[in-house]
């Protein structure tokens, strides 16, 4: 039986970046379904933050991190879709991608285009499966068709620099909330169609006018309680309210009566791992992922690179809302 050493971030307790520490560990075989992987280049996503912090808890100690790109260096019984030497890249639980090597599930683990880098394989697959099964999936009761409006909060994030381009490639009228001119310009050139600075605007006055008093088909809400109440008010009727993260904490409880004065609208909270619960499904939503991107029309923006070793620091960046675009972990 081989063994690796490697790298790994982990943290002994939930809390703020100083709990986390850089530690070896010793990297096994591969069992039954798995795979070992060899890292190039890891994703750094909020969702990390909320696993540090233990807004969703796991059991410690805690290796963090859900998304990476390398080689494959092993496959365990039953694995068919990929073998040793294979570019890979995923977005995948359990966590543990802060690290050189790792031992994991290998059915969310997609085989990598040559044509895509492994920097932006790690830094495109949460984010944009995310996007992918958000304009594409978590859709309005009457659907999206091109020309409709649909509201997509922290537009200039990670998440929304992609789904602005892929929203202006179906020819959706992307309105995009960011907390700066600058953000708001960055997604402007991303391709939203409207932006609206949040902190010098009110958004809900904003997207009423931009849409003639309809309001929006759709709202993808990551930011959660700041936005929230508001952000009911931006629908049309039969609109979706679709929540996918708390950046901002969990909206309040609300009763399901105000739904219907509102416009007998909908609300949903999705996450990325039910849409890829299964082989079948991961590498459905991955192919169409990899086309967009390899056809050029999504660009997947690196805008922060950080050395592993200086993991804290990137969380820090991250909660105070100074990053753009995507950020990776190097090794």
């Amino acid at each position: 039986m081989s063994q690796s050493r490697s790298r790994a971030v982990h943290i002994d307790k939930n809390g703020g970046p100083e709990e986390m520490k850089v530690v070896e560990v010793t990297v096994g075989e591969p069992g039954p379904g798995e795979i070992r992987i060899r890292h190039h280049a890891v994703g750094l996503n909020f969702i990390d933050v909320y696993q540090r912090t233990g807004l969703y808890p796991f059991p410690m100690p805690l290796q963090l991190g859900m998304e990476g790109a390398g080689v494959v260096e092993a496959v365990g019984a039953g694995v068919t879709h990929l073998k040793a030497g294979d570019r890979a890249a995923y977005a995948s639980n359990p966590p543990g991608a802060y690290c050189d090597v790792r031992v994991m599930p290998a059915k969310c683990v997609c085989k990598l285009p040559d044509s895509i880098s492994f920097e932006t394989g790690a830094a495109m697959m949460l984010k944009g499966l995310t996007a992918q099964y958000l304009l594409r999936k978590t859709l309005p009761v009457e659907g999206l068709q091109r020309g409709d409006f649909v509201l997509f909060h922290a537009a200039a994030g990670g998440v929304g620099q992609i789904a602005s381009q892929w929203a202006r490639e179906l020819g959706l009228q992307l309105i995009g909330t960011a907390g700066s001119d600058a953000k708001c310009a960055l997604a402007k050139a991303n391709g939203a169609a409207h932006v609206i600075n949040y902190n010098t605007e009110d958004f809900l006055a904003r997207v009423k006018e931009i849409t003639g008093g309809q309001g929006v088909k759709v709202v993808y809400d990551s930011v959660g309680k700041d936005t929230w109440d508001k952000s009911l008010d931006c629908l049309r009727p039969f609109g979706l309210m679709a929540s996918f993260g708390n950046s901002s904490g969990a909206p309040a409880p609300f009763a399901p009566g105000m739904l219907g004065p509102k416009g007998s609208i909908y609300v949903t909270r999705q996450t990325l791992f039910t849409h890829i619960a299964t082989r079948e499904s991961t590498q459905a939503m991955a192919d169409e992922l990899f086309a967009v991107v390899a056809s050029g029309k999504v660009k997947i923006n690196i805008d922060q690179r950080y050395k592993l070793e200086d993991v804290q620091q990137a969380h820090r960046d991250l909660e105070a809302r100074k990053t753009t675009g995507s950020t990776i972990l190097t090794l």
